[in-house]
């Protein structure tokens, strides 16, 4: 007997499954098994399936599709024959590989084409996340490993025992009740700023409260917002598509020239006091003054209190929030105290701004997901996020400490910058023939990522890269950066045959 036949008879013409779309009418007469196993291989073919994908249970997939149990077992025992899928116990069926001749971007698993570094365009941080990389010296990223996993589950395992059902339901924009009050004892304890909790609005990060600043200054005529030159060229990005001009203002070795932003006429600057990016450098004492009277005299400050708690070899800066709070927007995020994929930052506007910020914050997604502000704000007043600072900054100092001595032995040449705190370092070179775009491109082509300088700068500078750490054991730094200095001698080596060639 054809096992394919099973079921097929009295199935009704009406069934179905959502699963990929599955309708046995589709199938042809005594081939239903076939059939089946056919359209799954398409699936996983095309992509639909990406391998690590689980199949439903037979029993299910079976009543759904009002077919016996057998045929679903059989059209699965096949994709098994295969090699396609792989039965994995109580984890199910999985997906374990693509049909032979299937392209690798058809099956989920396409290799990125390099982006061309020289045109810094709205994609290309995804791009370049997207490329493959033996190591990864991205700026901007906490050391991943070390998320507090056995903490974070017993805060949520706290959170759902205590929480009522009403709680699931939409809530306030402005965020939780009970993160806010967290956030305020935060920044009391670890910023010196002292916050109303009713006044703080919890965000999808920075970046969002970024863009929420930009849409109400906006409506209120202002277009243009000063920002630091070399500063965020993602932070620039998000404020052109909201409509913001943003003139540069040159940092030096004490931060922000306050002279320079009020000779350009700007009515509000984003600034990066605590640990200037890229930079590194801290606003000095003269500079907060003068900063501070340019926004007693009308300015907006909008404070993007960036890497401030990661310090190592010098004591803590206090915010300008903390000294200025009716002229500063201040941003804040748990994406280098714990990790960006949270999505959770906080902002503490004055209060002329603050309903229309969370108007804003409103129509964009209706306040932050619940759950993980509640476990946040459990981890906040029960001291772990504190315990984990003071764990991540041991683990940070020692791959600080590797890198430096990596760039000593591999890169005597290069100056290194904002190495008292943060999770990355900038480095410079004083070589007019090197280009920092040719120096980075080749240490992709060697598998190894890093951002440009020149990426962060709208006026010239000289040559560097900015090198994150902190997502690196010292054994990575120091191959990245020798596979770095291998890289600026080809680059010389190129640079020496350009000039012969003229």
């Amino acid at each position: 007997m054809n096992r394919s036949n099973q079921g097929e008879i009295g199935r009704s013409k009406a069934a179905g499954a959502d699963f990929l779309q599955l309708r046995p009418e589709e199938a042809p007469t005594g081939g239903l098994a076939d059939w089946l196993a056919g359209r799954f291989r398409d699936a996983i073919a095309d992509g639909r399936l990406a391998v690590g994908s689980r199949l439903p249970a037979t029993r299910q997939l079976a009543a759904e599709l009002q077919v016996s149990r057998g045929v679903v077992t059989e059209a699965y025992q096949r994709l098994t024959e295969d090699g396609h899928v792989s039965g994995r116990g109580r984890a199910g069926t999985v997906v374990v590989a693509a049909p032979i001749g299937t392209s690798s971007a058809a099956s989920g698993h396409a290799r990125a084409s390099r982006p061309a570094l020289d045109d810094p365009g709205l994609e290309i941080f995804d791009a370049m996340r997207a490329v493959e990389a033996r190591i990864d010296l991205t700026p901007g990223i906490p050391d991943l490993a070390a998320f507090p996993r056995a903490a974070w589950l017993k805060a949520e395992r706290a959170v759902l025992a205590e929480l009522s059902a009403s709680a699931f339901g939409y809530g306030d924009p402005a965020g939780t009740p009970a993160l806010r009050l967290a956030v305020a004892n935060w920044l009391a304890r670890n910023r010196g700023i002292k916050a109303d909790p009713a006044d703080l609005i919890i965000v999808a990060g920075v970046s969002q409260a970024i863009g929420l600043v930009a849409q109400v200054l906006g409506r209120e005529g202002i277009t243009e917002l000063a920002v630091e030159d070399p500063g965020s060229l993602g932070s620039r990005q998000h404020l052109h598509l909201w409509g913001m001009r943003t003139p540069p203002i040159p940092v030096d070795a004490d931060g922000l020239r306050v002279d320079v932003l009020r000779d350009s006429g700007a009515p509000a600057v984003m600034v990066t006091p605590a640990h200037q990016f890229p930079t590194g450098v801290v606003l000095d004492g003269e500079r907060r003054r003068e900063l501070m009277q340019w926004a007693t005299d009308g300015g907006l400050i909008l404070e993007d209190d960036y890497d401030a708690e990661h310090r190592y070899d010098r004591p803590p800066v206090p915010a300008l929030r903390a000294m200025l709070a009716e002229h500063v927007i201040y941003m804040g995020s748990v994406s280098k105290l714990l990790a960006p994929a949270l999505r959770i930052g906080w902002m503490l506007p004055p209060p002329q701004y603050r309903q229309a910020l969370v108007g804003a914050k409103r129509q964009a997604d209706l306040g932050n997901a619940a759950l993980p502000q509640l476990v946040i704000a459990h981890l906040m007043e029960s001291g772990e996020l504190e315990r984990q600072l003071r764990y991540v900054r041991r683990r940070h100092r020692i791959r600080r400490d590797a890198m430096i001595e990596a760039i000593g032995r591999h890169l005597p040449t290069a100056t290194v910058h904002g190495a008292a705190a943060g999770l990355h370092l900038t480095i410079t070179f004083d070589d007019p023939d090197l280009t920092d775009l040719a120096l980075a491109s080749a240490a992709l082509d060697r598998a190894v990522k890093t951002q440009p300088l020149s990426w962060h700068c709208q006026h010239p500078r000289p040559p560097g890269l900015v090198l994150g750490y902190a997502a690196r054991t010292p054994t990575e730094i120091t191959e990245a950066v020798a596979t770095i200095g291998e890289a600026l001698s080809a680059c010389s080596v190129d640079a020496v045959g350009a000039g012969e060639e003229k």
